[in-house]
């Protein structure tokens, strides 16, 4: 397979080392990536900057292409110009942290895999539960797998695959599981702070995710040490509820 690799935790992330190290053994791999950490920046594109292109060698072991942009401007890039022309398969990752519920819409990771979905290529974000991951070579273990598993089906137009995988061996991981995309409660707060030169700022916090109770969604799976898949569609139109609003609304006209 020509496989094409991105993040958003930039093109010296660990977790993408280890997702080329695991895919170059069998297949044909170009690397486009954010020159810096772009981590939730969810699926912001560049339109009032020049977007620049740099090729750089990782680690003195491979050569990939760094952009002055976002996820999706990775994508775009890599479709269009960078190679210029579309893979058989995107991976995105692996993250450092879970992308899970309401982190799914600010992440990074997940928009560089919707927006390969919007050009019809198959695409599958890897994140692993933790921060600062152990166990980056099982779960690009992992990820070949299941890209070769997909490869093999097909994916319809427009859907791509969110996966999340607890930090450890694969031999300790309890199963896998296709579960839902969750919707999970953060308590969030503002800390506020006084600069030294006495400007009033503010920084975002949140406590621990309190995952909702179906076991058949992502967080849930997880904490019991499953490995969640989650089938996600760039088509976000709630069709019961357009079906209730057609049959209730009056005629304006």
């Amino acid at each position: 397979m020509n496989i094409f690799l991105t993040n958003d935790d930039g093109i010296y992330a660990e977790g993408l080392w280890a997702l080329y190290k695991r895919f170059s053994e069998k297949h044909s791999v170009t690397v486009v990536a954010p020159d810096r950490e772009r981590s939730a920046v969810g699926h912001g594109i560049t339109l009032y900057q020049p977007l620049h292109i740099s090729k750089v060698r990782v680690h003195g072991e491979y050569a990939g292409y760094a952009v002055t942009g976002t996820p999706a401007d990775c994508i775009k890039l890599g479709f269009l110009e960078i190679p210029g022309f579309k893979p058989d398969m995107v991976i995105s990752g692996i993250n450092p942290g879970s992308n899970m519920g309401n982190s799914v819409n600010y992440s990074g990771t997940v928009s560089a895999a919707r927006e390969a979905a919007l050009y019809g290529v198959p695409a599958i974000a890897v994140s692993l539960n933790r921060h600062e991951p152990e166990h980056y070579e099982d779960a690009a273990f992992f990820a070949e797998k299941l890209a070769e598993d997909v490869f093999k089906k097909g994916m319809p137009f427009g859907t791509f695959l969110n996966v999340n995988i607890p930090d450890m061996p694969m031999n300790k991981v309890a199963g896998v599981q296709i579960t839902s995309h969750g919707i999970t409660c953060h308590s969030e707060y503002f800390e506020k702070r006084i600069s030294p030169r006495d400007q009033t700022y503010y920084w975002l916090g949140s406590d621990t995710r309190n995952f909702e109770g179906n076991p058949d969604t992502d967080g849930p799976a997880v904490r019991q040490n499953y490995i969640s898949i989650t089938p996600l569609k760039c088509d976000m139109t709630d069709y019961n509820m357009g079906e209730s609003l057609g049959n209730e609304l009056p005629g304006y006209f």
